[in-house]
């Protein structure tokens, strides 16, 4: 197992610290040196976690800033809210989502009350077989610019079977035969991998997940968390 820089600095920080309390117990601390350090991490020991959570935050940055490309690139046609918008919201979706599905709305409500927001769609089929199906047809839509309608009637359908997937290709109004040249090629197949190796790298471990700005957001958060992270966003420029 390889263990992230940010894990490593952690677990040296731990280590100072519990070499400072042998050597104390020792009495091998003089006055002025790493006493006062084990002094105020006792006073203080909240301030390990916070250290952790920090250089995680400082990791998952570095982490988004070496996939840039891959995560706020969209995929022609899979862009929501505003396409120039100065804040891109990356969602990662698997149709056979119970929490995705749930998120629409908030999606919706924070496109609707902040015109400066631009929603990245990326497919991330992690749950089955027919998450993956479901992927392919929806990059198939977005290639015919209907992307959004498609993403929406499949997500009301219910689960991603053939049936649902049919449901939603007729409501978008997709061109079938059109559709599925799209969902054999290989680019569609190399798309969906993509994603899942940027995924991998970034950290995510469900869906749904959310890239806006240097964070990784885990789960259905709700439109408040999404706010504060574009207002945070917005704010590092």
């Amino acid at each position: 197992m390889t263990l992230r820089p940010w894990v490593l600095a952690v677990l040296l920080l731990i280590a100072g610290v519990a070499g400072g309390i042998a050597a104390f117990a020792l009495g091998t601390l003089r006055p002025g040196s790493g006493g006062d350090v084990r002094a105020y991490l006792l006073a203080h020991p909240e301030v390990l976690p916070e250290a952790m959570a920090k250089l995680q935050a400082r990791e998952t940055g570095k982490l988004i800033a070496a996939h840039r490309d891959a995560i706020f690139t969209p995929y022609p046609g899979m862009v929501g809210g505003n396409p120039a918008g100065d804040v891109t919201v990356v969602t990662y979706m698997d149709y056979a989502c119970g929490y995705c599905r749930a998120s629409l709305p908030e999606i919706a409500a924070l496109t609707k009350a902040d015109p400066g927001v631009r929603v990245v769609y990326r497919e991330l089929p992690i749950l089955s077989a027919d998450s993956r199906t479901a992927a392919a047809w929806a990059i198939a839509a977005a290639e015919q610019g209907k992307y959004l309608p498609f993403h929406t009637a499949l997500f009301a359908a219910g689960r991603p079977n053939d049936a649902a997937i049919a449901q939603a290709a007729a409501k978008a109004g997709l061109d079938l035969a059109r559709a599925k040249a799209v969902v054999a090629a290989p680019g569609t197949a190399a798309e969906i991998d993509k994603n899942l190796r940027t995924a991998g790298g970034i950290g995510m471990t469900g869906t749904p997940a959310w890239v806006i700005g240097d964070r990784v957001i885990s789960g259905a958060v709700g439109q408040e968390q999404l706010v504060d992270a574009v207002k945070a966003a917005r704010a590092a420029g």
